[in-house]
């Protein structure tokens, strides 16, 4: 930790937070300039390894914790915790977490300041009536209900083989593509989170690893969310940090692509999203919704349910409260609600391009 080395870190903390104030210049500069271009040496680097390197350094990084924390506790039961030893601990847990800052932003993390996908297609996203939403909704189900019934077993099954997963995730964007140039994912590096099983009593179906570039997926979560899943995923990967962008970029990509079941995927997430939140206005018009879903989807429904219900725990509650919290620091302010809000991107998506494009 050389003195150079602090000046460096504060001055691009000082540059980065600077730079969060001004979305236009994010978005030409590092949106849409230099971040393409890091992404994709990330995922040249690291895409063709079988398996995540950004989950071993998650690993190194917790047990150099662990270590630091272990030397702590020896230092106070042998009576070297003087106020030399502290500071400079103090010193070195405050470098640390500037290094992680700088580079956590320089990689990607600036991403969450930029226009995003609303300015790119010039949509007007804005605060949406009820009546707004039951149109929305109306078409959601009506699309889900009609995919339901041809999404066969066999299908779902064969996202038992991840590679089949991700390559028709990789297609879907193949296909979005053609229609937004801006939306085009070469170089794939999506893979299996070495923590899937993990994930379950944390509570998160995939995340995507900014220092390697890599989109992890929990490849144990019930079919039906994996083909969504892995599109969001890609879509961190191409710049749109925020949670409610992802989830409007994933629905994009498997809308564009001819396959069921990343068809039913999305509309299944979709569905629940757009009838949670006319829950939370109108319970009884939720309630209507609810009593004309296709029995495929009500089983889907009760499986989803099932599933997470297994491993609630309070750990999990905890991982959450603090992964809210994380959201709105970076530019969230629903927090975990964030997700939810992709609710008034599709709803601007058809004021502009009519309920046909949903």
């Amino acid at each position: 930790m050389k003195s150079w080395s602090w000046v460096l870190l504060i001055l691009l903390t000082i540059l980065i937070k600077w730079a969060s104030w001004y979305p236009d210049w994010v978005e030409k500069n590092y949106s849409q300039g230099i971040y393409p271009l890091i992404s994709k040496i990330q995922r040249f680097l690291f895409g063709w390894i079988p398996f995540s390197v950004g989950d071993l350094f998650y690993a190194f990084l917790i047990l150099l914790i662990i270590y630091k924390t272990i030397s702590f506790v020896k230092a106070i039961i042998k009576r070297r915790f003087t106020r030399k030893y502290f500071v400079g601990g103090l010193q070195q847990v405050i470098f640390i977490l500037l290094f992680m800052y700088v580079f956590f932003n320089l990689l990607w993390g600036l991403n969450y300041n930029r226009r995003g996908i609303a300015h790119q297609l010039k949509l007007d996203v804005k605060q949406y009536t009820l009546a707004d939403l039951d149109t929305l909704t109306t078409v959601i189900q009506q699309r889900v209900n009609y995919y339901a019934q041809f999404v066969t077993e066999a299908q779902r099954d064969s996202f038992n083989k991840k590679r089949i997963l991700f390559r028709s995730a990789n297609e879907a964007y193949k296909e979005l593509g053609k229609k937004y140039s801006f939306l085009k994912y070469k170089v794939r590096s999506v893979k299996p989170s070495i923590y899937s099983y993990l994930g379950n009593y944390l509570g998160f179906q995939g995340y995507y690893n900014p220092f390697s570039g890599e989109g992890q997926v929990n490849t144990t979560i019930p079919h039906v969310l994996e083909p969504f899943v892995t599109t969001h995923e890609i879509a961190h990967q191409l710049g749109y940090a925020k949670e409610n962008e992802a989830n409007f970029v994933g629905f994009l990509a498997c809308r564009s692509y001819e396959s069921n079941a990343f068809r039913y995927s999305v509309y299944f997430d979709m569905y629940n999203y757009a009838v949670t939140e006319v829950g939370r206005r109108d319970t009884m018009l939720a309630l209507a919704f609810k009593q004309k879903r296709h029995p495929q989807l009500v089983k889907d429904v009760e499986e989803y349910r099932a599933f997470f219900k297994r491993y609630k725990n309070v750990l999990q509650d905890i991982i959450m409260s603090g992964y809210g919290e994380f959201l709105k620091a970076n530019n969230q302010p629903a927090g975990k609600r964030s997700y939810n809000e992709v609710v008034a991107w599709l709803i601007a998506y058809y004021k502009k391009f009519g309920v046909d494009a949903l």
